[in-house]
């Protein structure tokens, strides 16, 4: 009868030992869920904002501001624009002067 005492108490300890290292490993993927839903939350909430500032990045008037001051880009009239003919030779618009492309832009200084 002793036997079987000890047997069942040591099956006891051995269940509720179990018991708490389960509820441990529990308490911790919870924390761990929680700690990944609110950095998803944050991510998300990121992700907006940076949408909305690449639109407003990428305005028409703004793009447009950037290439004529960093870039150096200009409307393209007839007097600087050139056309290349088959035999690969270059002949400017009827009527507009020859452009420099010592500048290396093919463009008029």
């Amino acid at each position: 009868m002793i036997r079987l005492n000890l047997m069942l108490l040591v099956a006891v300890l051995v269940s509720a030992v179990y018991l708490v290292s389960v509820q441990y490993d529990s308490r911790r993927l919870f924390a761990e869920l929680d700690k990944a839903r609110s950095e998803s939350k944050r991510l998300a909430t990121e992700f907006d904002r940076l949408q909305v500032e690449k639109r407003a990045q990428a305005t028409p008037s703004r793009v447009e501001r950037i290439a004529r001051e960093k870039l150096e880009m200009r409307q393209a009239t007839p007097a600087i624009t050139m056309y290349v003919n088959y035999s690969g030779t270059a002949s400017p618009n009827s009527g507009a002067s020859q452009p420099s492309v010592a500048n290396g832009k093919g463009v008029a200084p």
